[in-house]
């Protein structure tokens, strides 16, 4: 999965706990008396890949653009095709990022939100849920961003913490991007007056540094020794 862990400020936490304000209810939910042509035509008048369908407001299902498209009866109800019905959902006490990770595995732009009891509420709209992420300091606010590797069995996410706020520095997200057999690697966001310093220190706590920057000296320390070696060479 590509997001494991993301470590950030009070600030978004605060964001995570605001949800409930972009819940939806610009349209009534489909039943299972709903014919397929009236589902056809709401999905020609809106830009949604799914819809939610509900008994006794109870959510019993979503029936995608593509499934409903596939079906010749327009007459029928939709009762007769649940077969095609797909369930997925979100409670109101869901956090964002819990929210987004159910987005991306159903491959849907409508997530239907259900309370306690497991009756129907709303829904949120992806655009709403991406634009509450970008207004998050991870990516809302200027910084540097750092990817590196790592051995498995040596990281530590608090260490991660420690390199960058000993030199002055400010963490602004942090996240595990991709972990293989023996070693991971973590996108790293931050602030710092200091670059250079937070890169150098990473390399003598041997992180590998997979992203360029113009303010790491050491590559470019590498590359006039190279430079100076390859001259004395044509000597």
């Amino acid at each position: 999965m590509f997001l494991v862990l993301f470590l950030i400020n009070l600030y978004y936490n605060r964001k995570l706990m605001d949800l409930t304000s972009y819940i939806l209810k610009e349209f009534k939910p489909l039943s299972l008396e709903t014919k397929v042509s009236e589902v056809k035509s709401l999905f020609n008048e809106n830009e949604y890949s799914h819809f939610p369908i509900i008994q006794n407001n109870v959510l019993i299902g979503l029936i995608s653009e593509t499934d409903i498209q596939s079906i010749d009866e327009e007459n029928k109800e939709i009762g007769y095709f649940q077969y095609l019905f797909q369930l997925f959902y979100t409670e109101e006490s869901n956090n964002l990022l819990d929210l987004i990770k159910i987005f991306a595995s159903n491959e849907t732009s409508l997530v239907p939100v259900i309370d306690e009891k497991k009756q129907y509420i709303g829904y949120f709209n992806l655009i709403d849920i991406l634009h509450v992420l970008n207004e998050t300091p991870y990516l809302n606010e200027e910084g540097i961003v750092l990817l590196l590797e790592k051995e498995i069995s040596e990281f530590s996410f608090s260490q991660v913490c420690q390199i960058v706020e000993t030199n002055n520095g400010k963490i602004l997200g942090l996240f595990t991007s991709e972990i293989g057999t023996s070693t991971l690697k973590i996108t790293l966001k931050f602030t710092s007056q200091d670059v250079n310093e937070i890169i150098q220190s990473f390399r003598r706590y041997d992180y590998t540094i997979l992203s360029n920057h113009e303010e790491d000296f050491y590559l470019e320390d590498l590359k006039e020794r190279s430079e100076y070696l390859q001259k004395y060479l044509n000597i």
